[in-house]
C-alpha cells in the first residue's frame, strides 16, 4: 500500500489531503486535534488529488453540496457508525451529539459520539461540522470554531448565527 499526501489552500486555510492507493483517507487542518503523525502521510505528491481538489473548490464556491470521491475511513465499529450518521446529515442542516446518540439507540452516548466526531479523519468530506451542541451552540471542532462557523455559514445553516466572515488564517 502506497500513501501520498499534498496540501492545498482553501478559504478555511491549508488542508492536508492524504490518500492510500488513490483512495482519500484523510483531510486535516493545521493544528487538527486528532491529526496523525505526518510521518504516516507518505510521500508528498501533487498527482492523484486533482478530483478531490476540484470537488473541494466547487464546495467552497457554493456549487457542490455532496462529495463523490473514493474514500476509506479507518476506525472501530462505533466510530464508523457515527461517521456513517454524520455523512447522512444534509447540506445546510445540523444535528446534535445527543440526537446522534439517540439514533444509535442510547441517549447516554452523547459524549462518546462527540469523541467519535472529533476523530473523523475526513473533515469537510464527512461533514462533522454539521454536529452542534444540544442548544444549537457551536461546540468543539477539530479545526476550530471559526472554521466550523465558516462552513455552516457557507451552507446557510441556521446555527451559523454570526455573519459569515472569511477566516483570519
Amino acid at each position: 500500500m502506497t500513501r501520498t499526501h499534498t496540501t492545498i489552500d482553501t478559504p478555511i486555510g491549508e488542508l492536508t489531503l492524504v490518500a492510500e492507493d488513490g483512495v482519500l483517507i484523510g483531510v486535516y487542518y493545521p493544528g487538527h486535534w486528532t491529526r496523525p503523525d505526518p510521518a504516516t502521510f507518505g510521500e508528498r505528491s501533487d498527482r492523484g488529488f486533482e478530483e478531490v481538489e476540484r470537488q473541494l473548490a466547487e464546495y467552497f464556491a457554493g456549487e457542490r453540496t455532496t462529495f463523490a470521491l473514493p474514500t476509506s475511513l479507518t476506525g472501530d465499529g462505533f466510530h464508523r457508525k457515527v461517521w456513517d450518521l454524520i455523512d447522512q446529515i444534509p447540506y445546510g442542516q445540523t444535528t446534535t451529539y445527543g440526537e446522534l446518540a439517540r439514533e444509535l439507540g442510547d441517549p447516554t452516548l452523547a459524549r462518546a459520539v462527540g469523541g467519535a466526531v472529533g476523530h473523523n479523519p475526513l473533515s469537510v468530506i464527512v461533514p462533522c461540522h454539521r454536529v452542534v451542541g444540544k442548544d444549537g451552540k457551536l461546540t468543539g471542532y477539530a479545526g476550530g470554531l471559526q472554521r466550523k462557523r465558516f462552513l455552516l455559514g457557507l451552507e446557510g445553516a441556521p446555527e451559523a448565527s454570526e455573519e459569515r466572515r472569511p477566516p483570519l488564517f
